[in-house]
C-alpha cells in the first residue's frame, strides 16, 4: 500500500491522460490543436490587506495545494449558488483531495468530460506564488481549479469554467481576481473558528465585505465596496513543441513557490473597536464634598492602517459618596 502522496501521484497521472468526446452537442470552439498553458497563481492574502484576525501562527496564513480539470461543459468542479459535492467539501474543510479526485475520473470515464487534471503546490505564506501547466482542446476548453485558504472552516478561492477558446483560436493570456468563497458546509464565522457543520447543507456563496453580515466575520469590513482580491491566477498560452505533454505530478513540498513583495497591497484601513462602558463603580469621596465614581470598557479590536484611533477607555464623573467617611 502506497503512502497518501505517492497513491495521488498515481491518479494523477493516470487522470491527466484521460481525453475523450464528452456526450452533447457540438462544441461552440474551433480552434484547431491542443493548446498548452502555464498557469500561475498568486497569493495576496496580506496583513496589510487583510489586517481583521489575520492568521500568524498555528497555522499563520498560507494556501493549499492547487487542484484542477480541463473539461467540457458537462462536468463542473463547483459553481456558485449551488451545493458542493462530498470530494469537494473534504477539500473545502480540511484539504484531503482523494474523493474529489475521484469524483473527477469518474466524470471522465463515465461522460468523458474531463480532459486532464492538473496540480501546483502549496504555498506556505499567503502571499507566496506557484504554479503549473495545462493541455485543452476544442472539445474540453473549459479550465476550473480550486485553492483552499488555511486556515478556514470551509473557505477557498477558484475559478468555474474559464473558457480558454475563443471561436476559432485560444486566448494568449487570461487573467483573473479571486475572491472568497464559502462551501456552504461549515458555520463557522473565523479563520480559526472550531467545526460546526451547517446542517442543511448550503450552497456556495461568495464572502464579501458585508456578508456574512455579523462583525465576528473575518471578512467583515462594512466601510469597504468590496474586498481587494485575496490572489490572482494567470493563464499564458506557451508556443508549440516537439516533446510530448506530460501531465504534472503533485508536490506536496510547497516546491517552486516564492514570496513575493507586497509593498503594493492595498491598505485595508481597521478601526478600533472597543466594548460597551462596565456598570458605574461605586462612588466615593469624604462627607461634604463630591465624591467620584469611574467606569471603563476594553479593546476589542485594535486599529490599523490608519484606521479610527481608539476612545479613551476610562470615564469618571463626579457624584454623592454613598458612604462617606
Amino acid at each position: 500500500m502506497g503512502t497518501p502522496t505517492t497513491s495521488w501521484a498515481l491518479l494523477l497521472a493516470t487522470l491527466g491522460s484521460v481525453a475523450g468526446l464528452p456526450l452533447g452537442e457540438e462544441p461552440s470552439c474551433t480552434a484547431q490543436h491542443l493548446a498548452r498553458y502555464s498557469i500561475t497563481f498568486t497569493g495576496k492574502w496580506s496583513q496589510t490587506a487583510f489586517p481583521k484576525q489575520y492568521p500568524l501562527f498555528r497555522p499563520p496564513a498560507q494556501w493549499s495545494t492547487l487542484l484542477g480539470a480541463t473539461h467540457s461543459s458537462d462536468y463542473s468542479m463547483w459553481k456558485k449558488n449551488e451545493y458542493v459535492s462530498n470530494g469537494l467539501r473534504d477539500f473545502a474543510e480540511r484539504g484531503e483531495a482523494w474523493a474529489l479526485m475521484e469524483e473527477i475520473e469518474a466524470a471522465g470515464e463515465k461522460i468523458q468530460s474531463v480532459h486532464g487534471v492538473f496540480s501546483a503546490p502549496a504555498v506556505p505564506t499567503g502571499t507566496g506564488q506557484t504554479s503549473a501547466e495545462l493541455e485543452v482542446h476544442a472539445r474540453h476548453s473549459l479550465v476550473s481549479f480550486v485553492v483552499r485558504i488555511v486556515p478556514s472552516p470551509d473557505w477557498f478561492v477558484g475559478v468555474d469554467s474559464l473558457d480558454l477558446c475563443e471561436g476559432d483560436h485560444w486566448k494568449d493570456q487570461v487573467s483573473v481576481d479571486l475572491f472568497p468563497y464559502d462551501a456552504g458546509t461549515d458555520s463557522g464565522f473565523t479563520f480559526s473558528s472550531p467545526n460546526f457543520a451547517t446542517i442543511p447543507q448550503d450552497t456556495v456563496t461568495e464572502i464579501t465585505s458585508s456578508f456574512p453580515s455579523h462583525p465576528a466575520n473575518s471578512f467583515y469590513y462594512p466601510k469597504l465596496k468590496s474586498l481587494p482580491p485575496m490572489a490572482r491566477v494567470s493563464l499564458v498560452r506557451l508556443r508549440h513543441s516537439t516533446r510530448a505533454f506530460v501531465p504534472p505530478t503533485p508536490d506536496l513540498a510547497s516546491r517552486g513557490n516564492e514570496i513575493l513583495n507586497i509593498l503594493s497591497a492595498p491598505e485595508t484601513p481597521l478601526d478600533c473597536e472597543v466594548s460597551l462602558w462596565s456598570p458605574w463603580g461605586l462612588c466615593g469621596g469624604h462627607c461634604g464634598t463630591l465624591g467620584s465614581k469611574s467606569r471603563t470598557r476594553y479593546i476589542r479590536v485594535q486599529p490599523a492602517n490608519n484606521g479610527i484611533p481608539c476612545p479613551e477607555l476610562e470615564e469618571k464623573a463626579d457624584c454623592i459618596p454613598d458612604n462617606c467617611v
